[in-house]
């Protein structure tokens, strides 16, 4: 780990030039006192640092201290950053790994390629945080330590005992075979077997995890692209599937149709609104689409679900009724 630590160091003063004790520290995550050790036991190894005293003192390499990775063109270099600017690997635990890694490749890129390459990245935003209208993706927080006992357990090919809190159950263990980790819309899934048969577990809801020394029952190779879709399949079409006849605004269709199982019949009505026949998991997903289409959608049938929205409607129109004045 130190022997990490000390190639970062070097990276982060190759790449910014002048640093101080704190500033590297922060960006180690490591104590200062640590900072100034790792300085020192460069010094001792040959690699030209120094220290600069004053206000804007701070540490900084001898220039011409480099290595380069050849044999990438501008475009390769530029796709490697694109693709470290991505937050995927936080869903798994690999978050500072990945911001090492890519200090060391922009370090080794040729000096032709370096600055150009990171002055194209700053043009492109791949996933930002948030949409056009503010709403904020959460990433869900997975502790580092169970995590990665999942992680090692997927590569190493062995057994799996994890804690799981399945919604709505009390938490069990459970032991699983891995075969691969999924990351989607800053969600981690873990897709695995147990007793043979197809599960789907998310990483939010791990609360402990242990790798078994026992291999695990799995291909030894895997399509989890193919995994993933056939999972999805099966998470839509479970459930008891309900049919929903709806009027929709023309401008809101694709936010309708986007979650539903399937589109039965549609049709044109006269004030531009789209009348839909559609498939959803079960009673539940039905009134939840409905509802995010507030006045853009109406329920023609079934009854229930048009009382259930009524209801809804109800209870909010209720809540604001009045003074807010205590």
């Amino acid at each position: 780990m130190r022997a990490d630590r000390l190639v970062s160091l070097v990276l982060l003063l190759r790449q910014r030039g002048r640093l101080s004790a704190a500033t590297l520290a922060r960006e180690l995550e490591v104590s200062t006192r640590t900072v100034l050790r790792d300085i020192e036991a460069l010094s001792a190894a040959g690699v030209p640092v120094y220290a600069e005293r004053g206000r804007h003192g701070g540490f900084e390499l001898l220039p011409g201290f480099q290595t380069e990775l050849i044999g990438l063109n501008h475009d390769e270099a530029l796709a490697l950053l694109v693709a470290g600017s991505r937050r995927g690997a936080q869903a798994f635990g690999l978050g500072s790994a990945l911001a090492s890694a890519m200090r060391k490749v922009v370090d080794a890129l040729p000096e032709s390629y370096r600055d150009t390459a990171a002055g194209a990245a700053q043009r492109l935003l791949i996933d930002p945080e948030t949409d056009l209208l503010s709403r904020r993706v959460v990433a869900e927080e997975v502790p580092d330590s169970v995590v990665a006992e999942v992680r090692r357990a997927v590569f190493a090919g062995h057994r799996l005992r994890i804690h799981y809190a399945a919604v709505g159950q009390t938490p069990k263990w459970r032991t699983v075979d891995p075969i691969g980790l999924v990351t989607v819309r800053e969600q981690g899934y873990l897709l695995a077997t147990r007793s043979g048969a197809d599960r789907t577990y998310r990483l939010s809801r791990v609360l402990a995890a242990e790798e078994l020394a026992e291999p695990a029952q799995r291909p030894d190779r895997v399509d989890l692209d193919r995994a993933w879709q056939e999972r999805s399949t099966q998470f839509r079409t479970g459930g008891d599937p309900v049919t929903v006849l709806a009027r929709v605004h023309a401008a809101r269709r694709e936010d309708l149709v986007g979650t539903a199982l399937a589109v039965r019949a549609e049709e044109a009505d006269a004030d531009g609104w789209l009348r839909l026949e559609v498939t959803f998991q079960d009673p539940r997903h039905a009134e939840w689409a409905l509802w995010q289409l507030a006045t853009n959608a109406e329920a023609l049938a079934p009854q229930w679900l048009r009382t259930a929205l009524r209801n809804r409607a109800t209870a909010i129109a209720t809540r604001y009724e009045g003074s807010s004045e205590s």
